[in-house]
C-alpha cells in the first residue's frame, strides 16, 4: 500500500529510495503536495457549516482600497471565530499546513478599512536540530538546548486574495518581525516554566525561522527595511519529511505503529507515546521491512532566519545577555511596504479588483 501510494503521487523508486520526477518545477512540487492538501480538506468537515460566514470575512476586489488600507495584527484566541477563520484560510495553501506543535501563537492580519482578512502568521516551536540554522547561529549543543526557547518557527506566513495580488505576502512577511508580534509572544509565554528543566522563561523572542514552500522564495529574498535584510538565507533542508504519507496513508501507518511498534520517548515528563509523526512513520517502515530512506522525499526547502535584534546570534550563543531590539513598529513597516511595493502594483495591475471570495469556496 505504501509503495503504491508513493508511485501514484509521482515518485520514482530505485534501491529502496524514492526520487523526484525529472525536470520538477514549482508547479510540479505543488502537484506532489495535492493529495495531502486534499486529504487535509477532507478532514476539516467541521468547517462546512461555517464556510459562508468565513467567506464573508474575505474582501472582494472592489472592497480593497490600497490608499486607505490599515493593517492590524490580531492574536488568535482558542475556540474563537478568528480561530475558525485561521483554520479555513490555511486550507487554501498549496502545500499542507502544519498545525504547529509545542508552543504556538497565531495571528490574523486584518485591514481596518473594511475589517477583511489580509493574511496569516503562525508560529510554533522550532525543531531541535536543524543543521543550517545551527551553523548560522554558531551555538553548541548545550547553548542550543538552553537558548532554543528564544526562537520560534513560522509554520504559516502569507497573504490571501485579493491582497496577495497586491504583493501583501511581503507585508505579512515583514510583520513577523514587528514589535507587536514579539510583544504578544512575551505576554503569552513570559513566566512559563519548562516541562523538563522546571526553569522559568522570561519571554524574550530573539529569532524566527521559516522555510520556503517551493524552493527559493520570491517573497523573502532581498526583503529589506531600513537598509536591513529582514530574512537572511542560511541554507537548505535536506529533503526529509513525511508530507508524502499525509494523503490518508498516515492514519493506517499510525494505527499499525501504535499496535506493533515501540515508542522511543525517553523522558517520563514528555509522556510515553511517539515523539513525532516522523517517528511513527519511521518505526512502521522498519517494522514492515521498508527502508527509512523513504522519508527522504528530496524536496529541499530554503531556510530563512529573521533575527529580531542586532545581536540575536550573540545572545543565542550565550555570548551576550541583553538583546538590542530592532524596534520595528507595524505601522512603520506598512508605510514602507505601501510606498515601495503596494501602491506601484495597484496602479500597474488592477486585476485584484476582479477577485471574489466565492472563488475560494471549498465545499459546494
Amino acid at each position: 500500500m505504501i509503495v503504491r501510494s508513493l508511485r501514484a503521487q509521482g515518485f520514482r523508486f530505485w534501491k529502496n529510495r524514492i526520487f523526484l520526477p525529472d525536470g520538477l518545477d514549482k508547479d510540479g512540487v505543488r502537484r506532489l503536495h495535492e493529495p495531502a492538501v486534499r486529504h487535509r480538506i477532507e478532514l476539516r468537515q467541521s468547517l462546512v457549516p461555517h464556510e459562508s460566514k468565513l467567506l464573508s470575512r474575505l474582501a472582494s476586489g472592489s472592497e480593497v482600497l490600497p490608499e486607505r488600507m490599515r493593517p492590524r495584527i490580531i492574536e488568535v484566541k482558542p475556540e474563537s471565530d478568528d480561530e475558525l477563520l485561521f483554520r479555513y484560510a490555511s486550507l487554501h495553501w498549496s502545500i499542507p499546513v502544519s498545525s504547529g506543535y509545542g508552543r504556538r501563537i497565531r495571528f490574523l492580519i486584518i485591514d481596518e478599512e473594511n475589517e477583511k482578512l489580509i493574511g496569516l502568521i503562525g508560529l510554533s516551536d522550532p525543531v531541535f536540530s536543524l543543521a543550517a540554522r545551527d551553523a548560522w547561529v554558531g551555538w553548541n549543543k548545550e547553548t542550543r538546548r538552553h537558548n532554543l526557547k528564544h526562537a520560534m518557527d513560522a509554520f504559516i506566513l502569507g497573504a490571501v486574495p485579493p491582497y496577495s495580488q497586491l504583493l501583501c505576502g511581503k507585508l505579512v512577511a515583514m510583520l513577523v518581525s514587528s514589535n507587536e508580534v514579539r510583544t504578544a509572544f512575551r505576554r503569552k509565554y513570559a513566566g512559563h516554566r519548562s516541562l523538563i528543566r522546571k526553569a522559568y522563561f522570561d519571554g524574550r523572542l530573539a529569532l524566527i525561522t521559516t522555510t520556503s514552500a517551493l524552493g527559493r522564495s520570491s517573497i523573502y529574498n532581498r526583503l529589506r527595511f531600513g537598509g536591513r535584510l529582514i530574512f537572511e538565507q542560511v541554507g537548505f533542508t535536506q529533503g526529509w519529511g513525511e508530507f508524502h504519507f499525509s494523503n490518508g496513508l498516515y492514519g493506517a501507518i499510525s494505527k499499525y505503529s501504535l499496535r506493533y511498534c515501540e515508542p522511543s520517548a525517553k523522558k517520563r515528563a514528555w509522556g510515553s507515546g511517539f515523539r513525532s509523526r516522523r517517528e511513527v512513520v519511521r518505526k512502521c517502515l522498519t517494522k514492515i521491512g521498508l527502508s527509512q530512506d523513504l522519508l527522504c522525499h528530496g524536496i529541499r526547502r530554503e531556510i530563512y532566519a529573521v533575527p529580531l535584534a542586532s545581536n540575536s546570534r550573540e545572545f543565542l550563543r550565550g555570548d551576550q545577555t541583553t538583546l538590542r531590539w530592532y524596534n520595528d513598529n507595524s505601522s512603520d513597516l506598512f508605510e514602507y511596504f505601501k510606498q515601495r511595493w503596494m501602491m506601484p502594483r495597484s496602479i500597474r495591475d488592477q486585476r485584484y479588483k476582479l477577485w471574489h471570495p466565492q472563488e475560494w469556496r471549498l465545499w459546494r
